[in-house]
């Protein structure tokens, strides 16, 4: 069930058949399948723009023979139906996090499964789960440079003298792009969905007038052509498995993105129009080329009529400008989570939608993600080369989904090893040879989306290493709350009419601001407010469960606020519902103080000298308590 913001609720709601109607649930499934196309499908649906190019014109490509041909579209077919169909959409789909999915929700639910001292039992998987998460940062950079690249370099086809202006208009248009995200898509995000369903009607259309021509081409469904063409290329065939992944890239958005419109509209969607779609444009473009094997520089756009160029071009365009956006929204959300979860320190994140909660914009990101991307463009030069550096980051966490997939399934569903080792050993079977094949390319490119990787992945657990370090040193320095509590009654200092919350990283240890307050003023407010805000490994927190009001001695407070990783915390939600537990706060009249520690680098923090020095460094440019 969908609830008003476009999030899943999975919880049953009673039918009722006066309220509830057929008609209502069906329209209601067409506008969240017709929403996923635009947010979940905009990247796959614009790999026929340079997937099949890759194969037999790239820096490993093949040549351009029958048996090749056949055999790449055998391979192509079977990669969408076991990765996409069985792989996500059957088995990884049912890994939900209270219906969350993507890598972080699918780590969150590893790191549940504690040792007896409550550390993560797997902890090894989790720091693989996080280093999976980071590697999409360099996807959400290269999937804007290739995808509107490769959709801009048709201009070169229409005629040659449009060949210098790939490069400038390209820059402008990404230029555009992030320019506008400060400003939020929901409005055009509205267009998303009918504008990739028009790529994807133009994708078959397109695709069935070349199979038309030459029927044959649809045998490749049989997976004979894949085996020969391995038994006839070998290493060779081998190598170019890193071009034909490039059919599923944007997979892991279909996952990151159940929790928006559910598992049903997206399956749905996927199987009756998606799939489809694709499978007719690859095989149009392969019966192309079975014909015209000269088209193998650009066959998409090879199939196109001449009259035809302009509009086909600016509609490829659209599609991946709408594929771009959906990566970079998936950045901003995935760094908000990892906020929230204690793996990077606060940022300024801003709601560009009052009735969208997913619509965010985190200024810093979206910088960071612009300049690699006009970087990528100008230092590759074209899409061709720049096929090279994707995948890798893609395929790497497909095989990390699979590891934490098979904890899950056997340490926190009871799977038994029969229903699990056969699957786990099915998709590792598939990932692996992706993965090699891609991780082969590592001079030609595909070390870029690893050192992102690894740099945001260092960034990730110094700031996690650095806050447990910290708060352990904070709690040898400052009393305990009850000692504090005491300590005063023996030296009362003079109480001052009115409210004051003192925001505090532990619930148990006194906050600096408040130790400091009363040390040097000798004052201390009719009512204290201890609030800690703690960030659960589930999604959401029900409102019922969120706030924890504890009513401690000489008017102090606790109040500990539980949000999900993917909420955020705000502090108006937090005073209304300690309202109703009886602790009624005005906001205009309550004096709100907020500790900020001044660090600097020593020989005892328990980390290298140049993480400790990074540490300093990451928490002094950190926004304050009080930045949304």
């Amino acid at each position: 069930m969908a609830t008003a913001d476009g999030n899943t609720d999975n919880r049953q709601a009673p039918q009722n058949p006066e309220t509830t109607s057929q008609p209502k649930i069906n329209r209601r499934l067409a506008q969240l399948s017709l929403a996923a196309l635009g947010i979940v499908f905009g990247d796959i649906s614009t790999s026929p723009l340079y997937a099949i190019r890759e194969c037999f014109h790239g820096d490993y490509g093949i040549d351009v023979s029958h048996a090749n041909v056949m055999g790449v579209l055998s391979l192509m077919f079977w990669t969408l139906v076991v990765i996409v169909g069985v792989k996500y959409l059957l088995f990884v789909f049912r890994a939900d996090n209270r219906g969350e999915g993507g890598v972080i929700a699918l780590t969150a639910l590893v790191r549940r499964q504690k040792d007896a001292s409550g550390k993560p039992r797997f902890a090894w998987a989790v720091g693989l789960g996080l280093f999976a998460a980071c590697l999409l940062y360099g996807d959400g950079m290269i999937t804007p440079a290739i995808s509107v690249l490769s959709a801009v370099e048709g201009i070169g086809i229409i005629t040659p003298i449009f060949d210098s202006y790939v490069m400038p208009l390209t820059i402008a248009i990404l230029l555009g792009l992030f320019l506008i995200q400060r400003h939020g898509t929901a409005r055009v995000g509205r267009l998303f969905g009918p504008v990739i369903l028009v790529w994807l009607s133009f994708l078959a259309v397109s695709g069935m007038v070349q199979i038309v021509r030459i029927p044959q081409v649809l045998a490749a469904v049989f997976p004979w052509y894949a085996v020969q063409f391995f038994l006839l290329n070998k290493l060779h065939g081998f190598v170019v498995l890193g071009a034909i992944f490039l059919v599923v890239t944007g997979t892991e958005a279909l996952y990151a993105d159940m929790g928006h419109f559910g598992t049903r509209p997206i399956r749905l969607t996927w199987f009756t129009l998606v799939f489809p779609a694709l499978v007719l444009n690859y095989f149009g473009q392969g019966a192309l080329l079975l014909v015209h094997p000269e088209a193998s520089h650009h066959p998409f756009y090879a199939m196109m009529p001449s009259w035809a160029m302009v509009p086909v071009v600016l509609l490829a365009t659209m599609a991946t400008i709408i594929a771009s956006q959906a990566v970079i929204s998936g950045a901003f959300s995935m760094t908000r989570q990892a906020i929230q979860l204690g793996y990077l320190p606060r940022l300024k994140i801003r709601h560009t939608s009052a009735g969208q909660m997913g619509q965010i914009y985190v200024a810093s990101v979206n910088w960071m993600l612009m300049s690699c991307t006009i970087a990528l463009v100008v230092g590759f030069q074209s899409s061709s080369k720049l096929a090279a550096a994707y995948g890798v980051a893609v395929t790497s966490t497909m095989l990390i989904t699979t590891t934490l997939f098979f904890i899950v399934s056997r340490q926190n569903w009871k799977w038994t090893l029969l229903g699990t080792v056969p699957m786990a050993v099915l998709f590792y079977l598939v990932d692996v040879p992706f993965f090699l094949a891609n991780i082969s390319k590592i001079l030609h490119g595909a070390w870029f989306p690893l050192v992102i990787g690894s740099v945001f992945f260092t960034l990730m657990i110094t700031w996690s290493r650095g806050r447990v370090i910290l708060g352990e040193q904070l709690r040898k320095i400052m009393p305990p709350v009850h000692q504090f509590i005491v300590d005063l009654a023996s030296n009362p200092p003079a109480k001052i009419k009115g409210d004051a919350v003192f925001l505090t990283g532990s619930p148990y240890v006194t906050p600096m601001a408040l130790s400091k307050n009363v040390m040097h003023n000798r004052v201390i407010h009719s009512r204290t407010v201890l609030l800690n805000f703690k960030v659960e490994e589930i999604p959401r927190v029900p409102n019922l469960e969120k706030i924890k009001t504890e009513k401690l001695s000489s008017g102090f407070y606790r109040v500990t606020a539980h949000f999900g990783f993917m909420e955020d915390p705000r502090m108006d939600s937090v005073l209304a519902l300690a309202r109703e537990q009886g602790l009624d706060l005005n906001p205009e009249t309550t004096s709100f103080y907020v500790g900020r520690e001044n660090l600097v680098s020593g020989e005892t923090s328990g980390m290298a000298r140049w993480r400790t020095g990074l540490f300093v460094f990451m928490s002094r440019n950190a926004a304050d308590g009080s930045s949304g």
